[in-house]
Parts: C-alpha cells; sequence; structure tokens
C-alpha cells in the first residue's frame, strides 16, 4: 500500500498510526531488540502527536500490508524531510537532511530492500540518516552494501546516540520528595499547565499547546499516567509521559525532563518511582525507556541506571551523503 494519491503523498493520520502501534506490539514480544528507537508503541504516538500540526506535510509514509488478510502490517516507513520549526525563545531549529523511521516484522527481512528503495526515492539529493539497532544484523549488513556509513559524529563518545533500557516493575522503591513538593497529574493541572511544565524542561522548545493537543488526542494516552511535581509556589517543576500498552503489558516513559531551574534536588529520581508505581497500579510489567548512552553524555543514563534500570539495545547512527 503506497501513500500517494494522483501522484500527491497523503496526510499520515492517527489510523495509520495505530497499525504502526500494531507492529511495534509485536516485535516487543517477539524481538524486542531490533525495535527502531522511534517505532514504540509511546514514541509513535508522542512524535506523531506532537510534530503533526507542525511539520506533517514534511512527512512521507508508506505502509506493507500482511497477505493474510488481517489488516495487520509486516512492515511500514516514515521519512521526515527537512523542516524549520520555531521554538519558544523566537530561534528556529532547522532539518536540511532526511531520516527514516520504520519497522520490519521479524519474519520479513526480505522487505528490507524495498523499505531501503523507497526511502532512497523518496529522499533522492538529501544526506539520508538511518538509525537502525545494533542487533539488527540484516539490516546493517543491507546498509552497507548500499553506502551507508556509520555516523561517526552522532555514534561517537559524545554524541546523541540512544539505549534503550528496561526493569521488572518488581521492589520498586518509594518516592521522596523535599518538604513541600507533591506530585500531580495532567487530569488535575490540565493542558495549558502541562505544556509550560513541558516547555520549562526542554526549553528552548518547539512545543506549544497545539503539541499538547496533538499529543493528548493519541492512544495510548493516558491523563491519569501524565505525571508531574508541584513546587510549594505551584509551579511545575519536573514532567513525565507514561505511555501503557495492555497488549503487551509494558509501559514507557517517554518524555522525562525537569525545569532548569530546579534540577539536582532528586526530583526527576522521585518522579521515576512514582511514575513506574503508577504504570505498575495499572497493569504494567516492565517499564522502558531511551536515553543518550554516549560516554560523554552520562546524566541521563546515570539518573536511569540509579532507579533500576539496565540496557538491552543500542542504536548505531548510518548516514548516505548526498552526491
Amino acid at each position: 500500500m503506497d501513500n500517494t494519491e494522483k501522484g500527491r503523498p497523503r496526510d499520515l493520520g492517527p489510523e495509520q498510526v495505530r497499525l504502526m502501534q500494531g507492529l511495534a506490539q509485536e516485535v516487543t514480544i517477539r524481538r524486542p531488540q531490533v525495535l527502531e528507537g522511534g517505532a514504540t508503541v509511546g514514541e509513535l504516538a508522542w512524535q506523531f502527536g506532537k510534530d503533526r500540526a507542525a511539520i506533517g506535510d514534511r512527512w512521507r509514509y508508506r505502509l506493507w500490508p500482511r497477505a493474510d488478510g488481517s489488516g495487520r502490517l509486516d512492515a511500514w516507513a516514515w521519512v521526515y524531510l527537512p523542516y524549520t520549526v520555531r521554538r519558544t525563545d523566537g530561534s528556529t531549529a532547522t532539518s536540511t537532511s532526511a531520516d527514516l523511521i520504520w519497522q520490519v516484522h521479524p519474519n520479513r527481512p526480505d522487505l528490507l530492500d524495498e523499505v531501503l528503495d523507497w526511502y532512497a526515492a523518496q529522499a533522492a539529493g538529501l544526506d539520508q540518516f538511518i538509525t537502525p539497532q545494533d542487533a539488527d544484523t540484516e539490516l546493517l549488513a543491507r546498509l552497507a552494501a548500499r553506502g551507508y556509513t556509520r555516523d561517526a559524529e552522532a555514534g561517537g563518545d559524545d554524541g546523541h546516540w540512544h539505549q534503550f533500557n528496561r526493569r521488572p516493575l518488581v521492589n520498586l522503591a518509594e518516592p521522596v520528595l523535599p518538604g513541600g513538593f507533591r506530585f500531580r497529574t495532567a487530569a488535575e493541572v490540565g493542558s495549558a499547565a502541562a505544556t509550560r511544565a513541558h516547555v520549562d524542561a526542554w526549553y528552548p522548545s518547539t512545543f506549544t499547546e497545539t503539541s499538547m493537543a496533538g499529543v493528548q488526542s493519541m492512544l495510548p494516552y493516558r491523563d491519569d499516567l501524565h505525571v508531574l511535581i508541584e513546587a510549594p509556589d505551584g509551579t511545575l517543576v519536573a514532567t513525565a509521559i507514561i505511555w501503557f500498552d495492555p497488549v503487551t503489558r509494558t509501559a514507557e516513559f517517554e518524555p522525562v525532563g525537569t525545569h532548569r531551574a530546579h534540577r539536582r534536588q532528586g526530583l526527576a529520581t522521585a518522579l521515576l518511582w512514582h511514575g513506574m508505581h503508577r504504570a505498575r497500579d495499572a497493569g504494567a510489567e516492565t517499564m522502558l525507556v531511551a536515553c543518550v548512552g554516549a560516554a560523554g553524555r552520562p546524566a541521563a543514563r546515570e539518573l536511569y541506571y540509579g532507579v533500576g534500570f539496565e540496557p538491552f539495545a543500542r542504536d548505531v547512527p548510518h548516514v548516505k551523503r548526498a552526491p
């Protein structure tokens, strides 16, 4: 199933994202170490929800339906083409390259070449980035044969490559907050306040109330699993969204952030423990989180290690430069 109609790409919509999430569920159960970093149930909802209004016209996608008529997918691909967005400080963030998010069912490695051919056609004339997992040896071999090379900058000790971490939701410590601080949820504080908490944590951010509305419209978002910390003066100083998937009984933190003026007080640690208790109470058995894994940027990695997460996969950024 291509996504073109009379030569024009159709918009990627929630219906297609749900199909993509269905494949994410299958890979999570069968072979999670090759689950592409942007292709988890939570990450798909987060990326689509927050960015559709701002850069959705710069996306292209294709679906490969399963031949058995089940309505499920054997593969999908989603390309980001060059775009520019404005940040909250008035500056702009610009991408001048193409980036692929994709997933192929572990039983259908033969489709990898079709995905890569389609990507090459969509991104012709651009630098083409792709970020496979280190366990995906089938894809790594195909990339080498097609002229892709490891991105030394992105994948180095000071790069922005990510590792995937997990922990079982057992033996959870009780969260400890400084005096006067308290836990809240987005259900309690409302969308505008939850948006401000995210912007403060990720300043300068491209996130807006429109972004938040998009996120909250996505499955499996729950405002009772969107957790925050409120300071004594009423400022929301930490935020995390928990994406709980009842099919796989996994939950994922995405994103997690602390107000830039309230860091190094143990707030993120407390919010993670609190969030894991809520995820377990909702029915989750395993917690997932991705973070930068580079040795030169250890802060996030050490935070998650401190609450019991262990790495089980990492990505390996690759690039094919335009002629």
